[in-house]
């Protein structure tokens, strides 16, 4: 007569690997269905930051969608020596000094000879010398107009050290206007919008003297 006990061990390998493999794909299943906030799935999944920290530009990946959030590369910063008028000053880059036009934007003229002082040239002057003489500031190019103009003057937007657009404030506070010179820049529809708050608010050049015809 034979013994039962020798039937006990007597499973087939092949089924007890696939009955592993199928607890696996069940697990797995449960895991990436109960989404991110598992913390099963944190156990098993690792996510790698890549060295994004050190990167300028950095990706956001959620489920849905993808988000890139590239941060501005600003220069600087650098001191203000001079104010020339309202939206050219001197700045003292790497030891030498250098003009610089700002992009965007055109103040009531108070220096060309040839033309007389414009109407809220003066206050313009002011408000720029108010807030970027002798200070320090950051500068950042646009790949979509001249390094450089004709007269020698780099081009840039300058931002105050607290980070805000000294260009676009200057629109929205009524002291100088949208200007395009040539071909579009890159922040044409919100320096033309802060021109547009400015204009129905009535504040500064469009209080005080006529509207810039076109």
């Amino acid at each position: 007569m034979l013994n039962s006990n020798n039937h006990k061990n007597n499973t087939p390998p092949i089924l007890i690997i696939l009955s592993i493999i199928a607890i696996l794909i069940i697990v797995t299943r449960l895991i990436f269905a109960l989404g991110n906030n598992n913390p099963l799935k944190s156990f098993f999944v690792r996510e790698s930051d890549g060295g994004a920290k050190n990167n300028i530009s950095q990706e956001k990946v959620s489920n849905e969608n993808v988000v890139i959030n590239v941060e501005t590369k600003k220069d600087g910063p650098y001191k203000v020596i001079k104010v020339v008028d309202g939206d050219t000053v001197d700045l003292e880059i790497n030891g030498e000094t250098k003009r610089l036009r700002l992009i965007g934007i055109n103040t009531p003229e108070t220096v060309d000879p040839r033309k007389p002082i414009e109407c809220f040239g003066k206050e313009a002057s002011n408000k720029t010398k108010e807030l970027l003489e002798n200070k320090s500031v950051y500068i950042e190019s646009d790949s979509s107009q001249q390094n450089i103009d004709k007269y020698g003057r780099l081009l840039r937007y300058i931002y105050l050290e607290n980070g805000a657009s000294f260009n676009k404030k200057m629109i929205e506070d009524g002291y100088a206007y949208e200007y395009t010179y040539d071909i579009p820049y890159k922040y044409q529809k919100e320096y033309k919008e802060a021109q547009n708050r400015a204009e129905i608010g009535n504040l500064g050049l469009w209080k005080e003297c006529e509207k810039k015809s076109d």
